[in-house]
């Protein structure tokens, strides 16, 4: 992947080999608690970050932050920056064509533990998006796990998750990510197969299909094998998969993010269209 092509982002901020801020937990549970949470999520397959915020009732934690650090140029910096800054170009051109502003959200490299508004998170978590801070969280060792325990990887594939973070940021401004949210405040069950939480996330991974999409045809920088990175690690995150490597048994009333199938096709709906009408998951009859 040619990813130099792009222009990076601003929006990146660098809290790698910093201390966490705020260790009293989320919703009085203390850190002991988190990560029993953390744990248990994922052996269940589920993303912790909304099992902890269902538990501190759905509001966000106030955590404090770090103070300003010098960001580190490397070379993680700098792909982050261009893979992010290819997301702004894509989506401000899709919101303008809508007569809308992009307000892009800011991506967070940390190392090890991070504070966030939506709670404190571990590296253990993977990559997140915090609606209440409208900031993409990134431990970038998540994509050597990727690569030794998943089965995941490569340049594209990193973008990829990104892209599909970023694809929760458009969810919130869509409103989306509040009817869901709002299904689980009323009490309303959003796991399972058919649920709406796989439909979200479903819906974010065609998103990164059409951000894919649009973005080759404005920098032409893929390379040949980065489309099937993509599809290998999308398939290697399904909750199929990750349940049946971690529990031994597939509970379908327990998926959070689809299956493995699930997951590359919708990849490949937003990849092949790059339109943001086909990712409409919420109104598929079959996911």
């Amino acid at each position: 992947m040619k990813w130099r092509r792009a222009q990076r982002s601003g929006n990146v901020e660098d809290r790698r080999g910093r201390g966490m801020g705020g260790g009293r937990g989320i919703g009085g549970i203390g850190m002991g608690g988190l990560l029993l949470v953390v744990v248990i999520s994922l052996v269940m397959g589920k993303n912790p970050l909304e099992i902890l915020s269902l538990l501190a009732g759905g509001d966000s934690a106030t955590v404090s932050q770090p103070g300003p650090q010098t960001p580190v140029d490397d070379e993680t910096a700098q792909f982050v920056g261009a893979i992010l800054g290819s997301t702004e170009l894509v989506w401000g051109s899709i919101l303008d064509q809508q007569g809308q502003r992009y307000p892009a959200p800011r991506l967070v490299l940390f190392s090890g533990r991070v504070a966030s508004a939506c709670g404190s998170a571990s590296a253990a978590v993977g990559p997140f998006y915090c609606p209440a801070d409208s900031q993409v969280y990134l431990d970038t060792s998540f994509f050597q796990a990727m690569r030794a325990q998943l089965g995941g990887g490569g340049d594209f594939a990193e973008a990829y998750v990104i892209a599909h973070e970023v694809g929760h940021h458009i969810q919130t401004l869509t409103g989306v990510a509040q009817q869901v949210n709002d299904v689980r405040l009323r009490g309303g069950s959003i796991e399972g197969g058919d649920g709406p939480l796989v439909r979200q996330e479903l819906q974010a991974d065609c998103y990164a299909g059409v951000w894919a999409n649009l973005a080759q045809q404005q920098y032409d920088w893929l390379e040949a094998g980065d489309i099937e990175e993509a599809l290998d690690t999308a398939s290697a995150i399904g909750d199929d998969r990750l349940q049946r490597q971690s529990q031994g048994e597939v509970v379908p009333d327990s998926f959070t993010h689809g299956t493995s199938e699930q997951r590359v096709r919708w990849f490949r709906t937003g990849f092949d269209s790059g339109d943001v009408g086909r990712c409409d998951t919420f109104a598929a009859t079959q996911l």
